[in-house]
């Protein structure tokens, strides 16, 4: 996988911040979850987005509100309910393995 090194180290970043991986690449017939975590009594979705350099656009402008929507509703369909704390995040990393930024952002509804 292409940008398996940086789901790698968005992994590593929110383990080290104290979140419990649940899972990784979790299809749903809404789409995929990258990272499935818990941080405390809430379950996060993380959206892991890499780019090399801003040719096809940065990290943060494939966070489409459709890719938002779907993200959602495959937490809902994780969890078989909606009644729970769900809160959905991303990993933005800029950059190659050897060279690279990190940004961490909780996505507001």
């Amino acid at each position: 996988m292409k940008g398996a090194w940086a789901e790698a180290l968005a992994r590593k970043h929110l383990l080290a911040k104290g979140y419990l991986l649940l899972g990784q690449n979790r299809r749903t017939p809404f789409g995929e979850i990258d990272l499935w975590m818990q941080d405390g009594p809430t379950y996060v979705a993380v959206e892991v987005k890499q780019r090399r350099d801003a040719a096809f656009g940065t990290p943060l402008e494939a966070l489409t509100p459709t890719k938002y929507r779907r993200i959602f509703q495959s937490a809902h369909y994780l969890l078989g309910r909606d009644d729970l704390p769900v809160r959905l995040e991303a990993v933005l990393v800029y950059g190659t393995p050897r060279r690279f930024r990190l940004e961490h952002l909780r996505l507001e509804p």
